[in-house]
C-alpha cells in the first residue's frame, strides 16, 4: 500500500468500510464523487466496484478518477429521480458532507435506500450543530462559512429515519478521529512549510465540527 494509500485508510468512513468488508470484493455508490474520491478509494480497496454520483461531472475529477469508476451519475439529488441507479445493487452507500447542501437530505436518504442490498452499509457524515457555534475561519469551521449549506441535521434525526425505514443504525455521533487529531501539529506545520493557509478541516476532529451515521439495512 502507498504512503497516500496508507494515510487515507485512516479516514472515518473507510475505517467503519474496513470493517464492514475487509478485502472482499463490494459495490460502493459514493454520493459525492468529486475531489478525486473515486482515485482515493481505489487506493485503498482495490477490489471495490466504484459507483459515482454528484450534481456536476468535472468537480475535481480527473479522467484517471473516472477510469477508476465502474459507472458515475450525473445528478440533481433534490429532484428524488434515482431511476438511472440500480435497485438493490450495492453494498455500501457513502454520502459524506452532502445533505446539508440539500433541503430535502431526509427524503433523498430514503430515495437511496432501495439502492443498498439487504444487509448493506450506510455511512453518512455532515457538519452537526455544534458547527454553527464554532467561529468562522478559512475552509469552513463555522457551519455558515459555506454558502452552500442549506440545512443542519442531527445524528437523532437521521437515526430515527432509517430506524423507521428498516435500518439498524450501529454507531453515530460526533465525529472524533484520533488519527487525525493525533496528526493535526504535522498538518499545521505542513501547512506552514508550504506556505499555505491553515485549512479548517485540520480542527475538525478536535473541534467536533462533524457528526456520522453508520447504518445496515435489515
Amino acid at each position: 500500500m502507498s504512503l497516500s494509500a496508507f494515510a487515507s485508510s485512516f479516514i472515518n468512513k473507510f475505517i467503519y468500510l474496513k470493517k464492514a468488508v475487509g478485502d472482499r470484493p463490494f459495490r460502493l455508490l459514493d454520493i459525492g464523487a468529486g475531489n478525486r474520491s473515486a482515485s482515493k478509494t481505489k487506493k485503498v480497496f482495490p477490489r471495490c466496484e466504484y459507483h459515482g454520483v454528484d450534481l456536476e461531472r468535472d468537480y475535481n475529477n480527473s479522467e484517471a478518477d473516472f477510469s477508476a469508476m465502474t459507472a458515475f451519475y450525473e445528478m440533481d439529488l433534490t429532484k428524488l429521480d434515482f431511476s438511472p441507479i440500480p435497485n438493490d445493487h450495492f453494498d455500501v452507500i457513502h454520502m459524506v458532507h452532502v445533505i446539508e447542501h440539500l433541503y430535502n437530505g431526509d427524503e433523498v436518504i430514503k430515495g437511496l435506500l432501495p439502492k443498498l442490498k439487504k444487509g448493506g452499509y450506510l455511512y453518512i457524515e455532515y457538519p452537526g450543530q455544534k458547527s454553527t457555534r464554532l467561529p468562522s475561519m478559512y475552509g469552513t469551521l463555522n457551519f455558515y462559512d459555506d454558502k452552500t449549506h442549506v440545512r443542519v441535521y442531527s445524528v437523532k434525526e437521521i437515526s430515527a429515519l432509517l430506524t423507521g425505514q428498516g435500518c439498524e443504525v450501529l454507531k453515530g455521533g460526533m465525529r472524533r478521529n484520533i488519527w487525525f487529531i493525533m496528526a493535526m501539529p504535522f498538518r499545521i506545520l505542513g501547512s506552514w512549510l508550504r506556505g499555505k493557509k491553515l485549512n479548517a478541516n485540520i480542527f475538525w476532529d478536535l473541534l467536533g465540527f462533524a457528526e456520522f451515521v453508520w447504518a445496515r439495512k435489515k
